[in-house]
């Protein structure tokens, strides 16, 4: 951990600064218009999107150890808000933004915490299938919140079900937007698209008088910088009423901070200092929750978008803040008329991409067990919603379980001499014993509590269906761990086995293993028991005669 990582950055050259200021406002011209439109998702004030890009962005590239992230609204970290806050108060409202903004407060605080207790691991007990289902569900959710909006219905689906009525104006702007920004961000992704159809639509909207004709637009937002500030005091019940999405949006943000920080590190060369970055985004956080905003996050298209641009370093979003600052100051009466059918369409283009069916039928082809944790996730965040944090729940609940059930069953196998010259499965290739009398076998785990009685009990029932079994030879090249119930389960099986005129053979046993078994006394050279460097060696002897079984 680093108190100042910011003072790792190159040192700024004329040539290094033209470089991160293309690339600065290429990201900043593309996260203002996209701010207005995930506050409108988080049914927040919508100048507080542009609030969410100023300080936040700063204090994360500042104190983060990616220093390429694009820190900021972003459409999960807006839809986990608006379906948190759901039932606690009314969208919109004073106690709406308060709320909002304890959850930005509290999800900071937590991240720094566990940045500085160096628990960044937390994030692997989210596995990729339960991500990936979470995503998408969470993205089919986002766009069916933003249909009404695009295609110009202004009432509730009972509402529009019973009076159908369309503003085709709206309809129109939403779906022409949504069409030119799909071809332009494939033609060019670098090209400022997003803010350009907010402009030539500002425009239009003003001559075609949208807003008196009952079209609904941005409105006026207040200019100048947020005041900053702490939110005011929190009911005693609320605070149970958050713990759970606190927790789920702490995770979530983070896992979506870990998805571009591995696409950042990866073109360094460098491991990723996930510590570091919790400790970044939790000051980010912080930040956004003092300029009154709500939970920010890593944005993986703008991150992306940074990095095509060529940015090299922090200085890249230092760039972007200054123009989302000159924004605030100047240039904010420019989105007074953008009518929000065109908010809603940034929106879906921006998680549209999100949605991948595909990557079911992919993971059913790798693991089905998998496959079903991953579309019991997508279910459940959808069932549950606006509550997604059961969706995260329940996927991280199966996953682990399924981890447990692999830990508690290791893969045990009797090996045999595969033409190749490699000790493999028998019963999967049909090999011959590696020996008469023998029992070779090999077990893919470490020898701890989870494993020991399964080892057991695969030994056991061996030499209960084969009597005539006089020699166990055990290959303990994959036991690369051992703890306490492991070597007593090593102790009773050597002394069971001697107690039956049995010899234990181990061959492959690694040094921390050893260690521990010497430790204990449990590798005293005795008759029953003989130590095997290689698998080499093992053949040697076998085919030499050494290894003898002995007889009754």
């Amino acid at each position: 951990m680093q108190w100042f990582p910011f003072l790792r950055w190159p040192r700024p050259s004329p040539r290094l600064l033209g470089t991160e200021a293309l690339a600065g406002l290429t990201v900043g011209l593309m996260v203002i218009p996209q701010g207005v439109a995930y506050a409108a998702l988080a049914h927040m004030p919508l100048v507080t999107g542009i609030y969410a890009s100023l300080l936040p962005a700063l204090v994360a590239v500042l104190f983060g150890a990616s220093s390429r992230l694009a820190v900021g609204p972003t459409a999960l970290s807006c839809l986990m808000v608006s379906a948190s806050l759901a039932g606690l108060a009314e969208p919109a409202s004073a106690d709406w933004v308060s709320l909002a903004i304890w959850l930005s407060l509290l999800s900071g605080v937590l991240q720094i915490g566990l940045g500085a207790a160096r628990f960044g691991w937390v994030l692997n007990l989210v596995s990729a299938p339960v991500l990936k289902a979470f995503t998408q569900a969470a993205g089919i959710l986002i766009i069916s919140s933003q249909l009404p909006m695009l295609l110009g219905v202004h009432s509730s689906w009972a509402e529009f079900a019973q009076h159908p009525k369309v503003h085709l104006t709206s309809l129109l702007f939403g779906c022409v937007s949504l069409a030119i920004l799909v071809l332009l961000r494939r033609w060019r992704p670098t090209f400022p698209t997003v803010l350009i159809v907010v402009l030539v639509s500002a425009y239009l909207s003003q001559a075609l008088q949208f807003e008196q004709n009952g079209g609904m637009v941005v409105g006026a937002l207040p200019q100048g910088f947020p005041a900053l500030s702490l939110p005011g005091g929190l009911p005693v019940e609320q605070w149970a009423q958050l713990f759970m999405p606190v927790l789920a949006i702490t995770l979530v943000s983070f896992l979506e901070t870990a998805s571009s920080a591995s696409v950042d590190n990866d073109q360094r060369g460098q491991l990723w200092d996930q510590d570091q970055d919790l400790i970044g985004q939790g000051l980010a956080k912080i930040a956004s929750a003092l300029s009154g905003a709500f939970p920010t996050s890593s944005s993986f298209s703008r991150s992306a978008l940074n990095l095509y641009a060529g940015a090299q370093s922090g200085w890249a979003t230092v760039f972007s803040v200054a123009v989302v600052a000159l924004t605030l100051l100047f240039f904010l009466p420019l989105l007074v008329p953008v009518p929000q059918a065109v908010l809603a369409a940034i929106v879906v283009v921006a998680v549209v991409g999100l949605i991948r069916p595909g990557e079911f039928l992919r993971l059913w082809r790798i693991s089905r067990v998998e496959a079903c944790i991953a579309a019991s996730t997508f279910v459940a965040t959808l069932l549950f919603a606006p509550r997604l944090y059961w969706g995260v729940l329940l996927g991280v609940t199966l996953a682990l379980s399924h981890f447990l059930y692999l830990r508690l069953h290791p893969r045990i196998i009797e090996v045999g001499l595969h033409a190749d010259g490699r000790l493999r499965d028998r019963h999967l290739w049909n090999l011959p014993v590696l020996a008469p009398h023998t029992y070779a076998l090999r077990m893919d785990a470490a020898l701890d509590f989870g494993s020991a009685n399964e080892l057991h009990r695969a030994i056991t029932a061996y030499l209960g269906a084969h009597p005539d079994t006089r020699t166990v030879v055990l290959l303990a090249l994959a036991i690369n761990r051992i703890d306490v119930t492991g070597v007593e389960a090593f102790a009773r099986l050597h002394k069971q086995l001697a107690a039956q005129d049995r010899c234990l053979v181990v061959v492959n046993l690694k040094l921390p293993v050893e260690r521990l078994l010497q430790a204990a006394g449990e590798l005293k050279a005795s008759p029953q028991l003989r130590l095997i460097a290689t698998e080499a060696e093992l053949l040697e002897q076998l085919q030499q005669g050494e290894i003898v079984p002995h007889s009754s």
